[in-house]
């Protein structure tokens, strides 16, 4: 039986607390630009919109100048949402990349930005509705928070103390660790000073919660897919259709834990 209230809530941030879409298409394009030197530097007024509507097609920061590199070489968005993991090999291969070299690129890019204008880089973040709310409840209470990330720690502290948030860095476990997320669930549980621990985690990727469920001794913790992330509609039906998964709304989330369930 699931326990009403979790004693450790663990949260993706990207799609779960912060929509950092305008962001993400923003450095995207600086990438591709400098990559694949288009003759315009100004994108169609089409382009970002489509590259919001794939974004849950995306896995790591690297492929994010190579989606806009597929839109503009003119493959469809149906082929794309189904075909993406085949799609990047190709890029990759045609004009002689490596993801690495790509993800350095963005990266520099990104710091070079913040550098210069960390209040304009802050500012292409929005939280979600009654998220920051939520979040400032449940640091108050006896559950413990933490953010489980694949978006640099420092990011995340800067948006969150931004929104008058104060986690302490060792409750954020950003893209530095280095370990599957399922592995920091595993660390959280076996650190925890309570117990019984009863760990809800909420995520916006399926993939990464199905991870999760084939690791069996992390049976017993609640798996949430936030519907308002990013994730497609095939995945949020997989996510209403499996046992182990909770699909939640983002009204369900601002609620008390007891409506989670």
């Amino acid at each position: 039986m699931t326990a009403s209230n979790p004693t450790i809530l663990a949260l993706d941030f990207d799609g779960v607390i912060c929509d950092g879409l305008i962001e993400y298409f923003e450095v995207a394009w600086r990438t591709y630009c400098q990559i694949w030197s288009p003759a315009n530097n100004t994108p169609t007024d089409d382009l970002a919109l489509r590259f919001y509507r794939l974004r849950p097609v995306i896995e790591t920061g690297w492929e994010m100048p190579v989606l806009i590199k597929a839109l503009i070489d003119g493959i469809a968005d149906d082929q794309i949402l189904g075909e993406w993991t085949k799609i990047t090999p190709k890029i990759l291969l045609e004009d002689k990349l490596q993801a690495k070299e790509i993800s350095t690129k963005l990266d520099s890019l990104r710091d070079e930005w913040i550098t210069k204008d960390l209040d304009g880089w802050l500012s292409l973040h929005r939280f979600y509705p009654g998220v920051v709310e939520k979040l400032k409840i449940t640091v108050a209470s006896d559950v413990k928070l933490y953010i489980v990330t694949t978006k640099e720690s420092r990011f995340v502290q800067q948006l969150l103390q931004q929104e008058g948030i104060e986690l302490p860095p060792e409750k954020i476990f950003g893209k530095e660790v280095k370990h599957p997320k399922y592995e920091i669930l595993r660390e959280l549980i076996n650190s925890a000073d309570t117990k019984p621990v009863s760990l809800w985690f909420v995520e916006d990727r399926l993939k990464t919660l199905q991870l999760v469920q084939q690791q069996p001794d992390l049976e017993d913790v609640q798996l949430f897919l936030g519907d308002w992330g990013y994730n497609t509609q095939t995945e949020r039906k997989t996510a209403q259709n499996d046992p182990r998964i909770q699909l939640l709304s983002l009204s369900q989330f601002t609620k008390d834990f007891s409506g989670w369930l």
